[in-house]
């Protein structure tokens, strides 16, 4: 679910956006989860117009380092290699997903199909776990796919800022050499001369230095921009946080009173989806509400009380402080039943709105009154897990 207005703009009197493709991916024996899980990716549009900029942006970025004049680089084997050559250079699951829906994007006819055979051979070859005959479970590759491209733009973004420290220092010291030249021509350097060489400098380290949010290059940037940014994209860059995050992640807080000397305590954790419990007969909004119920800790389950120092029965509950731009959610229709050593899966009815709205936030949500619009959803089909 993604954030925003229920109408859609630039569509035909279908509801259908003009400039929208519908591309079918190809099923390789057992690979509709992944095929599902992408198909809904790129109907969100937020993630694909992220997708799509760094497609561009990444291109943008080879063609600037490779053609740096910086000395090679030695890998662990003691073996010659392009500053580039390393994750920047590699082909790895985000650029075989961006060059996926670049692919489809691109394409002059508005229906067809498609063969992800590169992105799911790199999937195959960085996860064992998807490399069998077997089904896999469309949340934890969604999960897998998520928390990996984040992965990836974290060390691309170092990688970055490694290579623009260093072009900064070799632009300096160029500018360095220049002066010293001069000076050894003419015998002497004059104070103007100087003066202009030092505000080049500083020029050249300003304009390496200009900010971009979250180290990407925003939605609103024109690709024209986009090879003026390269410098300039990891400057803002925390570490941590990347446009994967940016989109999907939200904050929990799990709020636990004790019974026994009513002290409260709270810990936050970020999410990238939620898991839901299902009843029979139900709606999301209430699985939702559901969620956040108030849950007693008693008996074996008891509450360890740094205060009363000794395990105390509590209330516990979890409720949302910070809502993600996109909101994934997660039914949990499958359940362990013990006496039959198997899960089974439970076929309840879930109404689901095409607007929602969520209520278990804290008081101090900034958001809490965003409207989520349904983008997509995926619908396993079967009774077992495989």
């Amino acid at each position: 679910m993604g954030i925003g207005g229920s109408s859609i703009e630039g569509a035909d009197s279908g509801g259908t956006p003009f400039n929208e493709h519908f591309f079918g991916l190809v099923n390789f024996g057992n690979t509709c989860y992944a095929n599902s899980v992408l198909q809904a990716l790129y109907f969100c549009r937020p993630f694909r117009e992220r997708i799509i900029q760094y497609k561009l942006a990444h291109a943008q970025r080879i063609a600037h380092f490779k053609d740096s004049k910086e000395p090679n680089q030695t890998n662990e084997s003691g073996e010659s290699c392009s500053p580039t050559a390393s994750i920047l250079r590699q082909e790895h699951l985000l650029n075989c997903l961006a060059e996926l829906f670049y692919t489809i994007v691109t394409m002059k006819k508005k229906k067809g199909i498609v063969h992800p055979k590169k992105f799911i051979s790199r999937l195959r070859k960085d996860n064992e776990a998807f490399d069998n005959l077997f089904q896999q479970d469309a949340h934890e590759f969604l999960n897998y796919l998520l928390n990996t491209c984040a992965d990836i733009l974290k060390a691309e973004m170092q990688e970055l800022n490694t290579l623009n420290k260093k072009s900064v220092h070799q632009k300096i010291n160029t500018q360095n050499h220049k002066i010293l030249s001069a000076k050894s021509a003419n015998g002497k350097t004059n104070r103007t001369t100087n003066q202009a060489n030092s505000q080049t400098i500083n020029q050249t380290i300003n304009q390496t230095t200009t900010p971009v949010k979250n180290g990407s290059i925003s939605s609103q940037t024109s690709v024209n921009l986009v090879n003026d940014g390269i410098e300039s994209e990891t400057s803002s860059w925390s570490g941590d946080s990347t446009w994967i995050h940016d989109l999907f992640q939200g904050i929990l807080v799990n709020e636990t009173r004790c019974l026994n000397c009513e002290t409260s305590s709270s810990k936050e954790e970020n999410f990238f989806d939620l898991s839901i419990d299902v009843e029979q007969n139900t709606s999301l909004s209430h699985c939702l509400q559901e969620f956040s119920n108030m849950e007693m800790l008693c008996g074996e389950c008891k509450y360890y009380c740094d205060t009363c120092s000794s395990k105390q029965e509590a209330e516990k509950r979890m409720r949302i402080k910070k809502l993600p731009k996109i909101l994934a959610l997660h039914l949990k229709r499958f359940k362990f039943v013990s006496n039959l050593n198997r899960f089974k899966k439970l076929t309840y009815r879930v109404v689901f709105p095409f607007e929602l709205r969520l209520f278990n936030t804290t008081d101090d949500c900034a958001d809490g009154d965003q409207i989520y619009d349904l983008v997509s959803f995926v619908v396993h089909c079967g009774i077992g897990l495989n």
